[in-house]
């Protein structure tokens, strides 16, 4: 069946004011700010940039308010070919402000955020027939009610439901938890969540039969995933080895890249390859959706890693005499 949109968001964005120094400064030291920049951010924003720089429709149907911020972010959004047509403009709201301080020597990063005015609660929006002309729909903790809603409508339909959760957001969250079929979740929270104290274990907690996959991503380690292909059972995969320049937005731009590929409707090894090569790709360029690859350049770099692994194959074939 046809559809207007191959992947639906409805959860925060963000304005990022990302600081670069040469190292994360201790307790009461000044440090020279080396480069400074803003961009869009927020864990369904970045999962939609990545998802539409990837090749997908996608439309973001969550709130924004009047101010600058909000400005901002609908025309980055916009740049990016993101469907507005159904974002809603409401006084006080804003997006999340976040002071992103990046360590050029360590390449990591410090997340300062500020969420006055980014939670919005307005059930019966998006409308049902939105969320049902979508091939995913994508959610994330803030304004739990209205995920909820937005997902009860898209498991109804067989819409996978993708989800970028940080924290626990209260008693309705639990339910929320159960709606998502498609859940990715960092190691932190998973192992947070289930009471683990390792990544398989927490996954395996995480399975159940009403869903399609479940992925617990540790950052430079890799991730385990279990799929309805082979339910019940964990596998691994490694993160691609890069030269990392700025790790901020990776996660987020794993879920963009997963949701891209579910929309495609790759099978479950397929997405995750693809969606490690997209953030793998994000690390060994500064910014955070300003580092976020197309699909020519993952596809490219999944052929070289591939050829690179063929070749070593060969070669270790021919030190044991082709046996």
């Amino acid at each position: 069946m046809e559809k207007r949109f191959d992947v639906l968001g409805i959860g925060c964005t963000a304005v990022d004011d990302l600081v670069y120094v040469d190292q994360y400064p201790p307790r009461d030291a000044k440090i020279p700010v080396r480069r400074r920049e803003r961009q869009c951010g927020g864990l369904t924003g970045t999962a939609l940039v990545a998802a539409a720089r990837l090749g997908a429709k996608c439309a973001y149907a969550g709130a924004l308010g009047h101010d600058e911020l909000s400005e901002f972010v609908a025309q980055r959004l916009i740049a990016e070919g993101i469907c507005l047509d159904y974002l809603r403009r409401q006084a006080g709201v804003s997006p999340v402000h976040s002071l992103i301080v990046v360590d050029d020597r360590y390449h990591t990063r410090n997340v300062f955020y500020d969420l006055t005015g980014a939670i919005y609660v307005d059930c019966g929006w998006p409308a049902e027939d939105v969320v049902r002309d979508s091939r995913v729909l994508f959610v994330d903790h803030l304004g739990v009610e209205r995920m909820i809603e937005a997902a009860r409508v898209a498991r109804a339909a067989g819409i996978g439901v993708v989800a970028d959760f940080e924290a626990d957001a209260g008693p309705p969250f639990q339910e929320l938890m159960g709606l998502i079929d498609h859940l990715v979740l960092s190691e932190d929270f998973a192992q947070a969540w289930t009471g683990c104290d390792n990544p398989v274990e927490a996954a395996q907690i995480l399975w159940k039969a009403d869903r399609e996959t479940v992925v617990v991503t540790c950052g430079r380690q890799g991730c385990w995933y279990i799929g309805r292909d082979a339910p019940g059972q964990p596998r691994f995969q490694p993160a691609f080895r890069v030269r990392e320049v700025d790790t901020t937005g990776c996660g987020d731009v794993f879920h963009g890249a997963y949701a891209a590929a579910l929309a495609r409707g790759w099978g479950v090894p397929a997405r995750i390859e693809y969606a490690a090569a997209t953030a793998a790709l994000k690390a060994t360029r500064p910014g955070g959706q300003a580092g976020i690859p197309t699909h020519a350049m993952v596809e490219s770099f999944l052929a070289e890693r591939r050829s690179d692994a063929e070749r070593q194959v060969g070669a270790a074939e021919d030190d044991c005499g082709g046996v």
